[in-house]
């Protein structure tokens, strides 16, 4: 397996990103297409089109939103946890301070720059992104969904 980095980090399902939500985009396009190139059965072509859309968009937001939800409730506790192992007290007060996506990216970061770039997040406020980018030594998260 490759060594993960900012730039390899995210993950992609083949079958539902390079398959079905291909085909998906494809029968949309066709459906569109025989809109406005057949007269005849134009109702059926926009009825056609207007169910192969709900259907890609309830494949896009169902499976994002339970496997992003479980995902970040999952990280959230990482990071109370990792908090208490590194810091031996609770972090109420600060995961109130963060964001998600600070609490998200300092995931990537060994302890010694978790300690660094959680007091650059709380001092100054930094992106999630602008402390992924922060990381000299980047901590794989290989279990991402």
């Amino acid at each position: 397996m490759k060594t993960q980095n900012y730039s390899n980090h995210r993950k992609f399902y083949a079958p539902h990103h390079f398959i079905y939500l291909p085909a998906l985009l494809f029968l949309e396009g066709f459906g569109i297409y025989k809109i406005w190139n057949e007269e005849d059965h134009q109702l059926t072509w926009i009825l056609f089109s207007a169910v192969i859309f709900l259907i890609l968009y309830l494949a896009i937001m169902i499976r994002q939103h339970y496997a992003l939800g479980n995902q970040n409730r999952i990280v959230r506790l990482e990071f109370r946890q990792r908090y208490f192992e590194i810091f031996n007290k609770r972090s109420d007060e600060v995961c109130e301070k963060l964001n998600f996506s600070q609490i998200a990216a300092l995931r990537f970061a060994y302890d010694e720059e978790f300690k660094e770039l959680l007091n650059k997040a709380l001092t100054e406020n930094i992106s999630g992104d602008e402390i992924k980018k922060s990381i000299k030594n980047w901590r794989p998260d290989n279990h991402r969904i």
